[in-house]
């Protein structure tokens, strides 16, 4: 008998597979895709015939040689199985290679498993199944949907406003929710409340505050001083006594375990993890990792999923788990059952540990910081998910005051239940001021009737809040309800937004630039349907239609495609050429005396002189004053007034030096006027009324590794940054990291992210001047495949998007990454 075939979709996969399967399987990688659309198809095309809408693949150029590898391992074959990952991508990757690799002759097989571990490796091959046509149909309407979407609008931007810009089906959408947001923000009008707080006192302690409530059995809302004034001398001397008393038990029932999007914003909440990271680790937990005696072995099960679903024998396993560590208080009667978005495409499983029996603690010693922080909270979760409702007695009490009511309310936990095991996160913390008398602790007995000690009465003065700009946890959640993407594409989406600047951030939440403003805009009014939330989420519904058999995807295709071809049409006729864009305005250029015009370039809106180029003279555009407003830069006014010259008052700390605001490629930031004896710098910022004003030194609790003196944010040239605070005498900074050990021997130190002198990113050891070792394009922590060097390195090329390439002379390894979304810009030929 000979060996059989196994084609996965990475190496890691493969080395953890091989161990499982035995002498009689070969196991080997396809890295991805093999087949897509072309990168730069030929002039006037997209790569799919826009009659019948039949793509045109070709094989990437990156995957000839490991295609040519397969071909030889398929003729030597008895049958070849198909195993990428379980889901659309998958299945659609499993109908390429199949296609490429028929000449062999050999027998086909689709296998599918959930997890990486021995027993589910041997029964997927046990059972193999047919590719699923339905699920590749719908993967090619959703490419072929992108290419569209990318192909077609981003030549316009790059025709009406700016090259190297692009559209994209998604993306754009979640652009607009950011744009919107943010001018949310800028209209919010601050309304003014108050509140009334009593402390009162029974018999026994403790003493408990109450919140003014109603009036006349009327509910209350104090819009100023003088009603607030009004309650206070309505309660001055009045008896106080219980009104009502109400106990009861409160039960909260756990979370399902995690899905994708869940796992993504639990891990940017607790960690700061952004959604691409949170990715990149679960894939490794997944692919499967050295765990001492077990060798290889995957610990979560696969991690793109929107199913909260979970195995008989999971539930089985996790219950004995309770039972046997917390007692049988802690396990219900009968296993929990969630039920998974109407959406959901319930492929497999949600995402849980594949060995209950090994909990963090275990695999602690095996796993790096981040790994051992996504591993704990997906098995905490999961098995919080099995356990008794956490259980509180709550009290409520009513207490009268004249003609007002105040209301206090206090709980208890009885039982902690699920709660010993996982905390949830909040988005957003609640506001005091929205809690009518809320206490976690315990109020004193009461009764009613009962009279009460007041030891107080205060008036809080508060102001409404404007919405919260998205961080990526809240902007993952956003497009989760409402049906726009999956969650395998909101890491590829998140990343092309602020890749294109079409978005920045600013303490961890997201802000649109003048550019991306400035595109929506564009978008909305020529292609309102493509960019509205409820037409994008229609066409997501649609594809869970096409992988149902319920739709055929061409017809799908052909409906979108008329209607977006007669708007692409208008477009090119109606949508404003930004690029020729000059308004006048009454500004008059300082050096000539000419008239000034707003014209818009690369970093959004400026003021130029009308008489260019016998006069280059420009001045920064003002930015608008709106309430909560705090993002720099980014934003340009919609008038034609010039950036006032802000008054400063500042030495500089180095040299003492009087600072002086000046102007360069990024704005306008504050320099030490012995320039150039001196180059202190500090960046400029606009603050919540419109002004133009410095950014205070922010002291962090952590402490410089290289002198242990307190650690501070501080803001430069190039944005935020944190070093010691006894620079220059300490001249430690922070650098962003990339998970890289320096290659060079003996050294120890680690890959950060740096800037040279004109602002270009380099990749860089963090011991230099001692260390040298720099590179140009990112690291990345994934070792070669073919040579086994310890990183790749990622670089962007126009020809060929985002390839994966060894830095080692000796290997020739080079790979395309396409992403779903990331894709969606114009070829070279264009």
């Amino acid at each position: 008998m000979g060996k059989s075939l196994v084609i996965v979709e990475s190496p890691a996969k493969a080395k953890t597979i091989n161990k499982f399967l035995g002498r009689q399987f070969v196991v080997k990688a396809s890295m991805g895709h093999v087949r897509d659309l072309p990168k730069s198809p030929k002039k006037g095309s997209i790569g799919v015939n826009e009659k019948t809408f039949e793509p045109d693949y070709v094989v990437l150029p990156s995957k000839k040689k490991t295609l040519t590898e397969l071909r030889e391992a398929a003729k030597k074959a008895d049958a070849v199985y198909l195993a990428p990952d379980p889901d659309r991508e998958g299945e659609a990757i499993s109908w390429h290679l199949q296609h490429e690799l028929k000449g062999a002759g050999k027998k086909f097989y689709r296998v599918q498993f959930n997890e990486i571990t021995k027993k589910a490796i041997t029964q997927a091959i046990e059972h193999p199944r047919e590719i699923d046509a339905k699920k590749v149909d719908a993967q090619q309407a959703r490419r072929v949907l992108d290419r569209l979407v990318g192909y077609k609008i981003s030549p316009l931007l790059w025709d009406k406003v700016r090259r190297g810009l692009s559209a994209g089906r998604v993306q754009s959408v979640a652009l607009r929710m950011i744009v919107e947001r943010e001018r949310e923000i800028r209209e919010f009008k601050a309304e003014e409340y108050w509140s009334i707080t009593a402390l009162l006192g029974a018999q026994v302690p403790p003493e408990f505050e109450a919140k003014c409530l109603l009036d006349r059995g009327e509910k209350i809302a104090l819009g100023n001083e003088a009603e607030a004034k009004a309650v206070l001398d309505g309660v001055q001397g009045a008896e106080w006594k219980v009104a009502s008393v109400t106990a009861k038990e409160r039960r909260k029932n756990p979370a399902p375990p995690f899905t994708t999007s869940k796992l993504q914003q639990d891990a940017a909440r607790r960690f700061g993890y952004p959604v691409s990271k949170t990715m990149r680790i679960a894939q490794g937990l997944y692919e499967g990792r050295e765990i001492g005696e077990r060798g290889l072995f995957g610990l979560i099960t696969y991690m793109r999923t929107d199913s909260t679903r979970v195995s008989e024998e999971a539930l089985a396993a996790v219950r004995t788990h309770i039972e046997a560590t917390y007692g049988a208080a802690s396990l219900p009667e009968k296993p929990r059952y969630f039920r998974s978005a109407k959406d959901a495409q319930d492929a497999h499983e949600a995402i849980r540990p594949t060995d209950i029996e090994l909990p963090p603690a275990a695999v602690a010693p095996f796993l790096t910081k981040e790994e051992l922080n996504v591993y704990t909270i997906v098995w905490n979760r999961f098995v919080a998910s099995q356990m008794e409702p956490a259980v509180y007695d709550t009290t409520s009490a009513d207490i009268e005051a004249g003609r007002f009511t105040f209301r206090a309310s206090g709980q208890v936990l009885r039982s902690a239940g699920w709660l010993a095991v996982y905390q949830e996160q909040e988005d957003r913390p609640a506001r005091e001021d929205d809690k009518e008398g809320e206490n976690d602790a315990a109020l004193p007995p009461l009764a009613e009737g009962q009279r009460l000690d007041c030891k107080g009465v205060t008036p809080h003065q508060h102001f409404t809040q404007p919405p919260p700009r998205f961080s990526e946890a809240t902007l993952v959640k956003e497009l989760e309800e409402n049906g726009i993407g999956r969650p395998s594409t909101y890491a590829a989406i998140l990343q092309v937004l602020q890749s294109r600047d079409y978005v920045e951030k600013e303490k961890g939440r997201f802000f649109p630039t003048a550019m991306g403003e400035l595109v929506t805009d564009l978008l909305v009014k020529s292609f309102g349907d493509i960019v509205q939330v409820a037409y994008t989420a229609r066409m997501e519904e649609e594809l869970d239609e096409i992988e149902e058999g319920r739709l055929p995807w061409k017809a799908a295709l052909k409906e979108f495609h008329t209607k977006f071809k007669a708007d692409l049409e208008k477009a090119w006729d109606e949508m404003e050429n930004v690029k020729a864009r000059e308004i006048p305005t009454d500004i008059v250029c300082e050096k000539c005396g000419k008239p000034m015009v707003r014209k818009w370039g690369r970093f959004g809106e400026f003021l130029a002189c009308s008489g260019y180029p016998d006069c280059k003279n420009t001045r920064e555009v003002a930015a608008p004053a709106a309430a909560g407003n705090g993002h720099g830069d980014g934003a340009q006014a919609a008038s034609g007034e010039a950036a006032p010259a802000p008054e400063i008052n500042e030495t500089c700390p180095k040299c003492s030096s009087a600072m002086v605001v000046k102007r360069g490629r990024f704005g306008q930031f504050l320099a030490c006027s012995a320039y150039p004896a001196c180059k202190t710098t500090r960046r400029l910022h606009v603050g919540a009324e419109g002004k133009i004003e410095t950014r205070p030194d922010v002291a962090l609790d952590a402490t410089c590794p290289r002198c242990s003196k307190n650690l501070v944010v501080r803001h430069g040239r190039f944005g935020e940054f944190t070093c010691c605070s006894d620079y220059p005498n300490c001249r430690y900074i922070k650098m962003k990291e990339t998970g890289v050990t320096c290659p060079r021997p003996d050294c120890g130190g680690m890959i950060v992210e740096r800037r040279s002198r004109r602002g270009k990113t380099f990749f860089g050891c963090d011991q230099y001047p001692k260390c040298d070792f720099v590179l140009w394009n990112r690291p990345l922590p994934q070792a070669c495949p073919r040579c086994r060097a310890p990183f790749l390195t990622e670089k962007i090329t126009k020809r060929e998007g985002r390839v994966l390439i060894c830095e080692n002379e000796e290997c020739d390894y080079r790979e395309s990454a396409p992403a779903d979304e990331a894709d969606a810009k114009v070829p070279v030929s264009a």
